[in-house]
């Protein structure tokens, strides 16, 4: 359940997408592929719903008995239950790619895969559907962020080599 990268890199990565469910950089999938329009409304939407928890969860703590269901366990309940991908982009910049690498090739189950090295810095990796890890295709799906391979995403790859 672990995905390396190397190649053309200064510091090569041993990457363990399980702990991804706890990283902020996560986004939810439905999320991942809108416009800069609805993501800007889906941010505005959820600062709203973040402020009004804050405000039942002062009223609550003010009125006794306090409700037994804390924020923090609706935010658990609803981590658990999500689909989330990660940006790819922050994984390369810590590995510090060549300047004259041009290609990642993806070691899959089915063969190799090879993408240029902006399609994967402009990538996203499905890590947990509905909460759970993706043991039997994954570790991880790669979309590219544009959507012209989210009907067929690339499965099953642990490898990641730079070129």
């Amino acid at each position: 359940m672990i995905i390396q990268l190397k190649g053309k890199v200064a510091y090569p990565l041993t990457i363990d997408p399980t702990v991804w469910i706890f990283d902020d950089r996560k986004i939810p999938f439905e999320e991942a592929f809108l416009s800069t329009t609805k993501k800007e409304e889906t941010e505005v939407d959820e600062l709203k719903k973040a402020a009004d928890r804050f405000q039942r969860e002062v009223y609550r703590q003010s009125v006794k008995p306090p409700v037994n269901k804390s924020i923090s366990r609706i935010d658990k309940e609803t981590l658990l239950k999500s689909t989330y991908v990660i940006p790819f982009e922050d994984f390369l910049n810590t590995a510090e790619i060549a300047a004259d690498a041009k290609n990642a090739r993806l070691e899959t189950n089915e063969g190799d895969v090879t993408i240029t090295i902006d399609q994967l810095q402009n990538s996203l990796l499905l890590f947990a559907k509905d909460g759970k890890p993706l043991k039997e295709t994954g570790p991880v799906h790669l979309y590219f962020r544009d959507g012209t391979n989210f009907d067929s995403p690339i499965k099953g790859f642990n490898k990641i080599i730079i070129e």
